[in-house]
């Protein structure tokens, strides 16, 4: 038999149907596409431990588009099973099912659940339509990091249910945990993987292992060490969701941080056993393409590869009732993948947020072809991490002393247009549709802290001017035109001790300090009260690019103050950010103001002054609104 290349295997053998378990109470058909397959067998076994007994071997049917299927009669509920593949070279290769939904501890085996075994007390249906992608207010948590200090007031830590306990407190009295959340003005809650990953042993839930999880195993399975019984298939899933509604029923929508673009380890894993080279790219000597970084990266653009990523998000958004997708490296991932993505989605809710890091990676994948910054223009309602303002604001993520226009480096003219949502000036024929596809930040879990990365700058600066110049960065996020995205901990001054990638550094690295709130209650009354401004004002929140065009317009650029003017309805607002260790002034339309924000503090009691000149204090925002007279 010829050997099929993976083009001419996606000609002959692309399937749409159904994959994985299909349960009923009188039987369960299993599925598993296998096209070069000479055999698939089914292998059951007699419970959901590690190393239970092989209770059966079932022959599987091949039927068309190489599909093949079994049907085995009875209540299968709870079945744990693999498959076993027998290849053209009569090689065999045993593997977890790619599409289930449940596995056992470690997820190295598969298992068959009823409905009624995922669903928690109250499980209700999806919230309503979001708004607007530029109405939300994104929240970067990581499951384990918000919960597991000691001192967090938090029962279930490092747990799914961690995020359930309603008003939490550390011994000190500093809020924790749902509670800090809640009381942010957040909108969404982006939680960093919570699929199942490989590097963090389940069967060990007392010994201290941290690990973010960009080394995905089941793309569609919940991590099981963020559950309070990883041995027990069910209580993951039903713990994930039981933390799903609770944020839900508090206010707060929720992002799940997906990594399609490559697995643990392309050899061991199931879509590396099922169909050898199809699921993933190949440099042109036949080794591993390796973009990510990972040691291999997926080829989306195959129609089955695509079908896997389109299939496992749309059964979390519709089985989680998951409201965003933030896609890691989305860069490696095509175009036309992504598209199918967002079609997926709209047909359950077109509000459902996608958004994703469009780096263009060293993957073969043609340039024309990457879900990239480049290619924003092919890929509407998917947003994209701005790396540009967050460069210009706080320096370049890969020279830690390298200095932004918050720690002096004067580079205000650049900065205007990223703040503006760059639509908004037709110089620049800004990269982006609109500003829904703007994600504006300064700090992810990747790279240096913010309050880090100023530290590395200026090593020997007072720490009162290092937070000012950290709340700076921060109002320039929350007062850009586009969608703002914090780091959980950022409003007070999160530090990783110098540590810019602590993926597997530990808790003592990771672990949310929420006692620094009291160390920096006005930063982070500041920062709050700036997400309820900016909730509060639509001027801040231009829908569209037509709307940028009409209401926003350029005021100052210099090298050290940044202003600009947005109107909606009767209301104009002023925003400018002062670089400067002084005082500086801006000329601005003669009228009636009140300033909102002024030196580093949201005002509670604004004053309507008369005037063509407005103070920016020095290394902070003002914010200033004036209402349009009519004849």
């Amino acid at each position: 038999m010829t050997e099929l290349t993976p083009e001419q295997i996606d000609v002959q053998y692309a399937y749409d149907g159904p994959l994985g378990p299909t349960y009923r109470k009188t039987f369960t058909r299993f599925r598993l596409w296998a096209p070069t397959a000479r055999a698939v067998t089914l292998k059951r076994y007699a419970d959901a431990t590690p190393d239970s007994v092989l209770e059966e071997t079932i022959a599987m049917m091949r039927g068309d588009q190489g599909v093949w299927t079994v049907d085995i009669v009875g209540d299968m509920r709870g079945t744990v099973y693999t498959f076993s593949v027998v290849h053209a070279d009569e090689t065999r290769d045993d593997l977890f099912d790619p599409y289930a939904k449940a596995a056992i501890v470690n997820g190295k085996r598969s298992v068959v659940l009823a409905p009624e075994d995922t669903v928690p007390a109250n499980w209700g249906a999806r919230l309503p339509a979001f708004s607007s992608p530029v109405d939300a207010v994104i929240v970067e948590a990581d499951i384990r990091d918000l919960s597991i200090a000691e001192n967090s007031g938090i029962n279930h830590r490092g747990q799914y249910l961690g995020l359930t306990e309603a008003d939490t407190r550390t011994p000190r009295g500093a809020v924790s945990g749902l509670a800090y959340l809640k009381a942010s003005g957040a909108t969404h809650v982006q939680l960093m993987p919570i699929y199942d990953f490989a590097t963090v042993d389940e069967t060990k839930p007392d010994v201290p292992q941290q690990n973010w999880g960009y080394d995905p195993l089941n793309h569609s399975v919940p991590e099981g060490s963020y559950a309070t019984d990883a041995t027990n298939p069910a209580t993951r899933i039903k713990e994930l969701k039981t933390m799903i509604q609770t944020l839900h029923n508090n206010g707060l929508r929720v992002i799940m941080d997906v990594v399609y673009n490559h697995v643990f380890d392309a050899a061991t894993h199931a879509l590396g056993k099922v169909e050898p080279g199809h699921f993933f790219r190949h440099n042109a000597d036949g080794s591993l393409s390796d973009g990510t970084g990972t040691g291999n990266d997926f080829a989306s653009e195959r129609v089955m590869a695509r079908k896997y990523i389109v299939d496992s998000v749309r059964d979390w958004a519709k089985d989680y009732q998951l409201d965003g997708f933030r896609f890691d490296l989305m860069g490696i991932l095509d175009v036309a993948t992504m598209q199918a993505v967002r079609a997926a989605l709209d047909e359950i809710d077109p509000s459902i947020m996608v958004l994703g890091e469009g780096w263009d990676m060293a993957t073969p994948l043609p340039t024309a072809q990457k879900a990239i910054q480049a290619n924003a223009s092919r890929l509407p309602h998917i947003a994209f991490f701005n790396d540009d303002l967050r460069d210009l604001a706080k320096g370049d993520v890969f020279i830690a002393s390298n200095p932004g226009f918050v720690s002096g480096a004067g580079n205000g003219a650049a900065l205007a247009p990223q703040m503006m949502g760059q639509v908004a000036v037709p110089a620049l024929k800004g990269r982006y549709l609109g500003p829904d596809q703007v994600i504006q930040y300064v700090e992810a879990h990747d790279n240096l802290t913010l309050y880090d990365k100023l530290t590395a700058v200026a090593p020997d600066e007072p720490d009162a001017t290092r937070v000012r110049r950290a709340l700076l960065a921060i109002s320039i996020v929350l007062l850009a035109q586009g969608v703002p995205f914090l780091q959980l901990g950022q409003a007070f001054m999160r530090t990783k001790d110098g540590d810019d990638n602590s993926y597997r550094s530990g808790d003592a690295v990771n672990a949310i300090d929420w006692d620094r709130q009291l160390q920096y209650p006005a930063a982070v009354a500041y920062v709050h009260a700036l997400i309820q401004l900016r909730r509060a004002h639509p001027a801040l929140r231009q829908p569209d690019a037509n709307a940028l065009l009409e209401n926003v317009a350029p005021l100052v650029a210099t090298a050290q103050l940044v202003a600009y003017q947005t109107t909606s309805g009767n209301e104009t607002m002023i925003i400018a950010v002062n670089a400067s260790d002084q005082p500086q002034q801006l000329t601005v339309p003669a009228g009636e103001y009140t300033v909102l924000v002024d030196d580093a503090t949201v005002v509670d009691a604004p004053q309507l002054q008369a005037t063509t000149t407005l103070t920016v204090a020095p290394l902070s925002a003002l914010v200033a609104v004036a209402e349009a007279r009519h004849a």
